[in-house]
């Protein structure tokens, strides 16, 4: 299965310490002391491990934050290359998990590098962020957004302050400059000379601060999905939404190829309009028009995951909703047993502490008002952009200038129908890095690496031979 489909389907400066990066030598050489991991069996190679850092590094003497690991060892053939770092997205995803999980998609550079990856802090076995239990959590899913600004503010506000209750000593911390520090730490004590990394989506901008941070120890880095940091929450969520929105239109121009059992986007807004006037009951849990539009968006991340979105429109539209509610869980980070991991907590934690921009519920709202007139699935979605001006701990804006000067050539992928990091957004990113070198895929879904063998080929020739492409290439 393409990396992209796994991924969907497994998605005060004071207060943060000092905006300069610890220095290198700050780091203690600590040893990381690897076992067995409890997911899988021993015999299956993953290791695990706890890395002890600084909560805050300008008090590098102070409380410890310990951030969970996984390691597959290089399996040959060919000389080792030392490890490359993963990360998966989110923000918020684990990316112990999902290097479990989709390691096998990776074989080809497993055989000369130790595949690591790691839950950055505020994230999951690292501290995540806890916020709403199960029942609360499944009504607020229910209910946000909503275009209603009191209900909007109440719904966002209560969540804030759920997590402050029960996160309060994390917040403060989860950013992105963080995160970045601890990959420093986390190179050191791996003992690479350099740190070469893979990121996807949200680890596009996590690679891109480690590269502007530490120039001289950034070795073969790959960003696959890029994000601009240097855009505020309202466009951000703007383009997110026109982004969705082309790849529902390609979604159903495809159905339609295919005998959709649907009558296309007529349908699926009249179901929409349905769930909104009755939810749908499932076992005791209800499938709103909120959950419906999280379901479409989950399955737009790949065009694997299409056919099971046509499926489970064409059962709502007959009353089940299982297939939808099971697309929105999957969005959503809830398990089997019914708890959820911490993606959606942690995501808004670290959006709200990597910046100062903080639009209001009434500006996110009236923004939201205005594309749902057009985009009536997607629109609403920007109203959670005001969910920072009600968020208890600061943000900071260092992480969002990016300038690598000083680094070799670090490759930045692109989809050019890429609903969740829209394609502008890669050449953007390589013009801030100052050492990027654009790779576009000329394609549909979210994560470009797995997907195309004209990708995968200049990907893997990069970090395995160090042949850096030409600037600009395409991949059709």
């Amino acid at each position: 299965m393409a990396v992209a489909a796994l991924l969907a389907l497994c998605v005060a400066l004071g207060a943060c310490g000092s905006t300069a990066p610890a220095p290198t030598t700050s780091a203690q050489p600590v040893e990381i002391t690897w076992g067995a991991c409890d997911r899988t069996a021993p015999s299956a190679g993953f290791q695990c491990a706890t890395m002890e850092v600084p909560l805050d590094y300008a008090k590098p003497a102070g409380p410890t934050v310990g951030i969970a690991l996984v390691r597959l060892r290089a399996a040959g053939p060919g000389a080792k290359i030392g490890s490359l770092v993963f990360n998966f997205g989110g923000p918020g995803g684990s990316g112990v998990d999902t290097l479990l999980d989709a390691a096998s998609a990776f074989r080809t550079l497993n055989g000369r590098y130790d595949l690591v990856s790691f839950d950055p802090r505020g994230v999951e076995r690292s501290d995540g962020v806890h916020c709403l239990d199960p029942k609360p959590f499944e009504a607020f899913l229910a209910a946000e957004p909503s275009l209603d600004v009191p209900t909007q503010t109440r719904l966002l506000t209560e969540f804030a302050q759920a997590c402050q209750r029960h996160s309060s000593a994390i917040l403060p911390y989860v950013g992105t400059l963080n995160a970045a520090r601890d990959m420093e730490t986390l190179r050191i004590r791996l003992g690479d000379p350099k740190l070469n990394y893979l990121g996807f989506s949200y680890g596009t901008h996590l690679g891109a601060l480690y590269a502007t941070l530490y120039p001289g120890q950034t070795g073969r880095m790959v960003l696959d999905s890029a994000l601009d940091p240097s855009v505020g929450l309202l466009e951000q969520s703007r383009t997110q939404a026109v982004g969705f929105q082309q790849a529902y239109q390609n979604y159903l121009a495809d159905c339609a190829r295919q005998d959709c059992p649907f009558n296309g986007n007529t349908a699926v807004l009249g179901l929409l309009a349905a769930l909104k006037r009755k939810p749908l009951n499932v076992q005791g849990r209800l499938v709103t028009d909120d959950i419906a539009r999280s379901a479409i968006a989950e399955a737009l991340y790949s065009e694997l995951t299409w056919p099971l979105l046509t499926q489970a429109i064409a059962d709502g539209i007959a009353g089940d909703g299982a297939g939808l509610l099971n697309l929105s869980d999957s969005y959503s980070g809830r398990r089997p047993d019914g708890s959820y991991n911490t993606l959606q907590s942690s995501l808004v934690a670290i959006l709200c502490a990597d910046t100062t921009n903080r639009p209001t519920v009434e500006e996110a709202v009236d923004l939201a008002k205005e594309m749902t007139k057009k985009w009536p699935i997607f629109g609403p979605d920007v109203a959670s952009a005001g969910g920072c001006s009600v968020w208890p701990a600061p943000g900071e804006d260092t992480n969002r200038h990016i300038d690598a000067s000083g680094s070799g050539p670090i490759l930045v992928v692109g989809v050019t129908h890429d609903p969740a990091t829209p394609y502008e957004w890669a050449p953007k990113l390589t013009e801030q890095l100052g050492t990027g070198v654009l790779l576009t895929l000329k394609g549909e879904g979210h994560g470009a690496y797995g997907q195309n063998t004209c990708i995968d080929s200049l990907v893997n020739g990069y970090l395995l031979d160090g042949k850096v492409p030409d600037d600009g290439t395409v991949c059709p």
